[in-house]
């Protein structure tokens, strides 16, 4: 009886899914007929609002809207990923603005692109996504190449000036957004080695100068290229210089990051508050990457919806199709970089025979040679095909370490390969697709552990109506277990870890240490917590994830523990520590007040010890006397008004120069790693006399350059929109500021501008929630470099003046409050599929 029941109740069940599954692809395959239709209703600041009734819609709305607001930004970054600089703007030009693989050289970057970026990959990425994600793509490509027609019929008359008509603005196919999602994969391993991949070439006996290019039908010219090839910079920060084991306790914070894109201080700050310490009993997240200001890879601020099925705010790098860092009605999330090491070396012996050829297992294997061809624009505007063969390994593709050590060049004994997992990683994108439309925290954890896919990021979230705080740095990394690295690192791995500490540099020639055949690192051995109190990274490692509980226990590949803190991390935990105690509890205006106080951790730290030391009260002889009283008068903060900063930074640069070892008067010690190192060394009269000498020329240096000792932050420190200087806040990552806005270059006559090279605060939002739906959701926002490139947009810098008022705007994410703020009737894009 019960099993014919059961039975008739499976039969009736499998009916009714087959009948579910069938209508569900009649809708699918109606949709897929019918023709793009998405509306973009435009809220304060331009964010725009898109609404459609299918995948391919909403990415066809996502794809217009950005390419109205940044097309000159998209279009240089398609030109990058499909390699196709050197075509348009010559061989040794660079790209106007950094993103997550710097400024190489154009002939390297697209030889670099065309190697790990290539059709094959594509072809890869695109068989692995689901159909509504490859719908969602598919339509992004038709939204953008129909913004381009539109453009091109007229109907923007001044629009993209600096773009606009030129032959590298053209229509795009989903393959170029597919290259797009692999290269921002990367950023956390190969993206730092293009021009190490890009110039690797075997050894040749007798070869000429002039590097591995040979033009097609144009002998000679190659030669000439490439007869001046410039140097990569250093794969790794300048400020690591530190010998010895690059685990040991006294191993300083900046020793142990990574760059993303060259320039100091790319990173983020995320604090997130469990409800129990909160004074509302809700959750709170804080979130603010640290990132580009200009370029491709800069953050785009948008809402994306299909009424019950998706509902997601935040930012998207420009030309993805998704939410990757904000909120929905349930959730709400952010990043930070992580410190964990994303990408392996190895070294490979050669056979003597055949510098092409590596010894595994006791038998040699050839690498596989991989012809490239690159056009060329000479100045004559003629184009000329340059080839070059790279070559791949079974690890991943040879890399010319030579700049790290001439020894780590490809000669006749050795090479070296770069094994990076996130270039096979097809997971990433399917991950924030997942969680755009999560329904809970635990449904969002769910989604992360299975998938495993983010690629160089911690996570910090909250879900509505739960009481904890999550963080996790659950992703992909190298399956290198510390056993493994002991076991299979050679001595060029050893010299090598005090430059690249952390990193696995194995033995290639063995299968015992091959990583990359077993896969990567499991999600148990990667660290993650969910807590009632607090979580906040800062760039630093897991390890002080909660300075109360610290974690412990993962590979080392994981990131380091019992190392010195950076100032802006020591800042980060204080601060969520003032937050605790100043109330009854956490609140969100205070919240957002504190991260945007330009304060910093040196100026906390060593401003009234300098003074004691250098700056004698009454002493009017002094030469000093005059900045003494600049630094004794200042406020302490970065403010815009603040007279005092300008002189602090430029001395604490100059300080930095000082070995820490001579500098403060105590050392770090890894059981207070939030109070050490402290104090400076002035019981030593030749320190004084270095302080001294920073101050004075920290002085000469704002002089020099016509700046006043105690100008204002503002007048240094600011970006152009709509032909006016925009004042700003803050500082660079180095002096320990929380809020983070850095020009990235020297003092000059200009000041600090932040419109070439700037990063810092990017996108910033403040989220909980107060009940349940679209009307439950209090986020606060802010986007300093504003939505749109194109100075003849009204949306270049109305949200920059924003950030430089730091007035937050509560984000519009129910109908009525979008309809209350619309500043105008909502556009109706169409388009056939």
């Amino acid at each position: 009886m019960n099993q014919t029941v059961s039975r008739a109740m499976l039969g009736a069940l499998a009916i009714a899914m087959l009948a579910g599954c069938a209508a569900s692809q009649q809708a699918s395959q109606s949709a897929d007929a019918a023709p793009y239709r998405a509306e973009i209703r435009r809220t304060q600041s331009g964010i725009p609002h898109i609404r459609a009734a299918d995948w391919g819609s909403l990415g066809y709305g996502y794809g217009y809207a950005q390419a109205q607001d940044n097309l000159c930004s998209l279009a240089d970054g398609f030109v990058t990923w499909r390699g196709e600089r050197s075509e348009h703007f010559g061989a040794d030009a660079r790209p106007p603005n950094p993103s997550i693989f710097g400024q190489p050289r154009n002939l390297d970057s697209d030889f670099f692109s065309r190697l790990v970026d290539d059709q094959a990959a594509v072809d890869r990425y695109r068989a692995a996504q689901s159909p509504d994600l490859r719908s969602l793509i598919d339509g992004f490509a038709a939204g953008y190449d129909r913004y381009l027609a539109d453009l091109d019929a007229g109907n923007f008359p001044g629009a993209h000036a600096a773009c606009r008509g030129e032959p590298w603005v053209g229509q795009i196919e989903p393959d170029d957004i597919y290259r797009r999602l692999i290269a921002a994969n990367l950023a956390g391993g190969s993206a730092r080695f293009v021009e190490a991949i890009a110039a690797a070439h075997p050894p040749k006996a007798g070869a000429v100068s002039g590097g591995p290019d040979a033009v097609r039908g144009a002998p000679g010219v190659g030669s000439a290229l490439d007869a001046s090839v410039d140097q990569p910079p250093e794969l790794v920060p300048s400020a690591q210089r530190v010998a010895g084991n690059a685990l040991a306790s006294n191993v300083r914070a900046s020793d142990l990051r990574y760059p993303v894109g060259e320039l100091p201080g790319i990173g983020s700050n995320a604090l997130a508050f469990g409800a129990p310490i909160t004074r509302d009993k809700r959750s709170i997240l804080f979130g603010n990457p640290h990132w580009f200001w200009r370029g491709p890879d800069r953050f785009y601020q948008a809402q994306l919806t299909i009424p019950g099925r998706l509902d997601a705010a935040g930012v998207s790098f420009l030309g993805v199709p998704l939410i990757v860092l904000g909120f929905n009605e349930n959730i709400a999330w952010t990043h930070t970089v992580s410190t964990a090491r994303r990408f392996g070396l190895f070294e490979l012996t050669l056979d003597p025979a055949d510098p092409t050829r590596y010894r595994f297992d006791g038998a040699t294997e050839p690498m596989t040679p991989v012809p490239l061809s690159v056009r060329v624009r000479r100045a004559d505007g003629s184009i000329e095909p340059v080839a070059r063969t790279l070559y791949r390994t079974r690890f991943g593709p040879v890399v010319d370490l030579s700049t790290l050590n001439a020894a780590l060049g490809w000669n006749a004994q050795r090479a070296y390969a770069l094994a990076d997992p996130n270039a096979d990683n097809v997971r990433s994108f399917e991950n924030f697709f997942a969680w755009n439309q999560a329904r809970s925290l635990d449904d969002f954890i769910g989604i992360q552990k299975r998938y495993a896919a983010i690629p160089w990021a911690n996570t910090f979230a909250i879900g509505r109506g739960d009481p904890r705080a999550w963080f996790a740095d659950i992703g992909v990394m190298p399956g290198v277990s510390d056993a493994l690295a002991d076991a299979c690192t050679p001595p060029a791995g050893r010299a090598l870890a005090s430059r690249m500490p952390g990193v696995p540099f194995l033995d290639g020639s063995k299968s015992a240490c091959a990583w990359t055949q077993r896969g990567t690192l499991p999600v148990d051995q990667m660290p993650s917590t969910a807590r009632g109190d607090y979580v906040g990274n800062f760039n630093d490692s897991y390890w002080l994830t909660n300075a109360n509980a610290p974690l412990s226990g993962y590979p080392r590949i994981a990131g380091a523990t019992r190392y010195e803190q950076s100032l802006r991390t020591r800042y980060g935990h204080l601060l969520a520590a003032r937050l605790q105690r100043e109330s009854a509890g956490v609140t969100r205006e205070a919240v957002e007040s504190a991260v945007l106080e330009a304060k910093s951790m040196s100026e906390a730290l060593y401003r009234q010890p300098l003074l004691d030391a250098v700056c004698t009260p009454g002493d009017a002889a002094s030469a000093l006397n005059d900045a003494c009283d600049v630094l004794r008068n200042w406020n302490g903060t970065a403010d815009i008004d603040a007279r005092g900063a300008n002189l602090w930074d430029e001395l604490w640069q100059r300080l930095m120069r000082i070995p820490p070892e001579r500098l403060f008067a105590t050392r770090f010690d890894p059981s207070r790693p939030l109070t050490t190192p402290s104090g400076l060394n002035t019981s030593n009269p030749a320190v004084v006399q270095e302080i001294r000498q920073a101050l004075g020329g920290a002085a000469l240096s704002l002089r020099l350059n016509g700046f006043a000792l105690d100008s204002r932050r503002g007048d240094l420190l600011y970006t152009t929109r709509d032909g006016a200087r925009v004042p700003l806040f803050g500082g660079c990552d180095e002096a320990g500021y929380f809020a983070v806005v850095c020009a990235g270059r020297p003092l000059d006559a200009k000041g600090y501008p932040m419109d070439a090279n700037g990063e810092g605060d990017s996108y910033l939002q403040v989220v909980t929630f107060t009940g349940n739906g679209p009307q439950g959701v209090e986020a606060d926002t802010l986007l300093a470099p504003a939505e749109s490139d194109d100075p003849a947009s009204p949306h270049f810098g109305d949200a920059t003046r924003l950030f430089s008022a730091k007035q937050w705007r509560r984000f519009p994410f129910a109908d009525e409050a979008i309809n209350a703020e619309s500043s105008a009737a909502p556009f109706v894009v169409t388009g056939p599929r």
